[in-house]
């Protein structure tokens, strides 16, 4: 059985979610954040010493950063559904949407959170993340103009990856000026 380190507030929910559609028996095991720091606690920092979650452990294995989970879980359990096959246009494609989500995708996010702790919208960066927001949004808007899913018509990882995007962007910015997106997001 699957444990998974899952923190509140964390972007494990989409591990969660990946686990269930996997079939996939697992045992998710909580942890709070300190109400003061937002930092995990000390029994999370005993399997992750970064104190990050989302963490998985597989018999021996532990395994920690989604992405890095994601690939395992799909690889181990579900490749021949929720990965498009190795050494196509589809699964390269697929990678990209992977670390779209912790990368390109996230980037303006966690600028904007930074910030928000400090409430300085007037930062250069504030405007800096709002710009790179809106360029990431009309790119997963475009890209997604003329299919259901990230990967033509095959749902993936890299949905569920990316749906932790998609929630912070719609609370954040919200979706209304991207209707393709708002209308997809609205699914999940």
């Amino acid at each position: 059985m699957i444990k998974l380190h899952h923190l509140n507030k964390s972007r494990s929910k989409r591990i969660i979610w990946l686990l269930e559609e996997l079939g996939v028996e697992y045992q998710v095991i909580p942890y709070q954040r300190d109400s003061n720091t937002r930092r995990a606690p000390d029994s999370l920092k005993a399997i992750n010493p970064l104190g990050k979650s989302p963490v998985i452990q597989d018999g021996e294995l532990v395994l920690s950063e989604s992405g890095a989970i994601v690939d395992y879980l799909i690889s181990r359990y579900g490749a021949e559904t929720l990965a498009p096959r190795v050494l196509t246009p589809e699964y390269a494609r697929y990678v990209q949407w992977l670390h779209f989500a912790e990368g390109t995708a996230a980037y303006p996010l966690i600028t904007r959170y930074l910030l928000a702790v400090d409430d300085n919208q007037r930062c250069f960066l504030g405007g800096f993340a709002r710009e790179q927001m809106a360029e990431v949004l009309t790119f997963v808007n475009n890209e997604l103009a003329t299919k259901d899913y990230l990967i033509a018509e095959q749902f993936t990882g890299a949905d569920v990856l990316n749906s932790f995007v998609f929630e912070k962007i719609s609370e954040a910015y919200g979706l209304s000026n991207f209707l393709i997106l708002s209308l997809i997001y609205s699914e999940f």
